[in-house]
């Protein structure tokens, strides 16, 4: 389904309020993400319910790097077997750099945050975008290389060069990111991307949207996006 008119948010409360079912997602948190749950409960949605566990790496760091990442995905067989009893539809990794930062192999049927942001973009119809990250340069170029191998195109990136305190960054800050992208890439994506499920991106994404007039996603709207598209008698 491409955005409506009024914008991505509008799209996501339109798919979630037409539904007939209720749709279970649960969601695999990094142990210090804290911005997941908290703006997926401000989506104010009706039929779209997320059941979260945590994941503990096993280096028990919260800074992005090999350890953190291997040991999320180590770690979501346990956390998915603390689900077991939820009848659920759809389960997501939400984290975003794991997806493309190698290590072992996830559950089988699980999607990713990467995932997510993949579908969507598919789904509106997207094949050019421009990608806004908290990452240190080297994994938001990993990103690029990433998405260029799903036929999306990036025709420029910028990032905040962080591997931690992604919380803490501001609705100024990510303003300011986006404004560090040529304008003439912005003008000939299709689509802005705020990649990471760490930050708190909600605040931004309707005056994003009017100022460009396309739609911005975010790794955490993607994920209520692909729940709210799971079709009917799929899952548990």
């Amino acid at each position: 389904m491409r955005p409506l008119p009024d914008g991505t948010l509008a799209t996501l409360a339109a798919m979630d309020a037409a539904a007939d079912r209720t749709i279970r997602a649960g969601l695999l948190l990094p142990w210090a993400n804290v911005a997941v749950e908290t703006e997926l409960s401000r989506l104010g949605l009706r039929h779209t319910a997320f059941h979260h566990a945590r994941l503990v790496p096993a280096s028990r760091t919260t800074a992005i790097d090999a350890s953190f990442w291997h040991g999320l995905r180590e770690a979501s067989a346990q956390a998915l077997d603390s689900l077991s009893h939820v009848p659920l539809d759809v389960v997501m990794l939400a984290c975003t750099s794991a997806h493309f930062t190698g290590g072992p192999p996830l559950p089988s049927g699980m999607f990713t945050a990467f995932d997510a942001l993949v579908r969507a973009l598919t789904e509106a119809a997207v094949a050019r975008v421009v990608l806004v990250t908290p990452y240190p340069d080297p994994v938001t170029e990993a990103e690029a290389a990433a998405f260029t191998e799903t036929g999306v195109e990036i025709l420029a990136h910028a990032s905040l060069g962080l591997t931690d305190g992604y919380p803490e960054v501001t609705p100024d800050q990510i303003l300011a990111l986006v404004e560090q992208l040529p304008q003439a890439a912005v003008e000939a994506s299709g689509a802005v991307v705020l990649s990471c499920t760490g930050w708190h991106t909600l605040p931004v994404i309707d005056e994003l949207e009017h100022r460009f007039g396309k739609p911005v996603l975010s790794s955490n709207l993607a994920m209520a996006l692909l729940a709210a598209r799971v079709p009917a008698g799929v899952g548990s």
